[in-house]
């Protein structure tokens, strides 16, 4: 069954519903974790941008790998990593994803095709186009996608990650996710352009601006470039505009930003937007809607307990991994 010209059926669309829910709850919870001070160190949070991390998802296979930000744990979640293994890296166990040795800013699983989140701001830009390097020198299909921020692009990796990977082709989508701002400041303050996609025609590819909170035209435009990419036609650079509900990072109230901005952004909640229009297009009931809700928060607790009854990794184990 299609909707909007949509090759996706209902268990599609309500399984998509599911992991924006499924995201936002586990950010939650981290969220608490850390102000209850069961975590140290810090975090970043990306509640209010799961459309963008689910639309793109939802247009790879499964061989496809991801780069992303320190801003990665919905990214990774929607790859298809296990929360279990996340919660558990991010609360430093030997059962997580790195073996609790990355914590929330790396956050990698080889067989899920996340190559790595990154604490250093568009560090995953070139890194990707390496991977587009691979499936460009071994004939390969597979798609590579770099995830990165605003503040990301303005920043020596973003000329080179891209002007490589158009020059050679290779098959590598760069989405850039804008939420406004760059830790603290505006982009209006950093960036002399009013859209990063228009900086697309500098690398003579396509460049293409989304409306980030909208699941279905982030898949529709994600999927275009994933497959214009997969034909040997190069990357894409899509501007996804969305914006983040929480501060920078855990220490961070995000008191800077107006408050006419933010209640404007909460009501294009990308959850309520698509959970009202699979109602609207009685696709999914309200009752149904809980129940989706129920079981996502039920992943969520299991991946806490899971990682609440998990060792700590073995002190000899410090450098394993470093030097071999």
């Amino acid at each position: 069954m299609k909707y909007s010209g949509l090759d996706l059926s209902e268990k599609d669309l309500t399984r998509m519903l599911g992991t924006m829910y499924l995201i936002r709850y586990f950010e939650d919870r981290i969220y608490e974790l850390f102000v209850n001070r069961q975590l140290v160190g810090t975090t970043h949070l990306c509640q209010g941008q799961e459309a963008v991390s689910v639309g793109v998802m939802k247009s790879l296979e499964k061989d496809d790998v991801i780069t992303n930000t320190y801003r990665g744990h919905g990214h990774c979640i929607a790859k298809g990593v296990e929360p279990r293994k996340i919660m558990a890296e991010i609360m430093g166990k030997s059962t997580g994803c790195c073996g609790g040795k990355g914590g929330s800013m790396h956050i990698a699983d080889y067989e899920k095709g996340a190559l790595g989140s990154f604490g250093i701001v568009g560090a995953g830009i070139p890194i990707a186009a390496g991977a587009g390097l691979a499936s460009w020198y071994t004939k390969s299909k597979r798609v590579s996608i770099s995830f990165f921020g605003d503040g990301a692009a303005n920043i020596g990796f973003f000329h080179e990650g891209i002007n490589f990977a158009a020059v050679m082709k290779f098959p590598t989508v760069f989405v850039c996710e804008n939420n406004l701002y760059g830790e603290y400041t505006h982009i209006s303050k950093t960036t002399g352009v009013q859209d990063i996609a228009t900086r697309a025609s500098s690398y003579g590819i396509p460049g293409v601006i989304v409306n980030g909170n909208d699941v279905l035209e982030v898949y529709a435009k994600s999927k275009q470039a994933v497959q214009f990419a997969r034909e040997g036609n190069g990357p894409t650079l899509l501007e996804c505009k969305t914006y983040r509900h929480k501060g920078h990072s855990r220490t961070d109230p995000g008191k800077y930003r107006p408050d006419a901005e933010v209640e404007s952004w909460l009501k294009k909640d990308p959850l309520i937007v698509f959970g009202d229009y699979l109602k609207s297009n009685n696709i999914l009931t309200k009752e149904e809607e809980e129940k989706i809700i129920d079981q996502e928060r039920k992943i969520v607790e299991d991946a806490y307990q899971f990682a609440l009854n998990s060792p700590y990794p073995d002190p000899k184990e410090v450098t394993t991994h470093v030097y071999d």
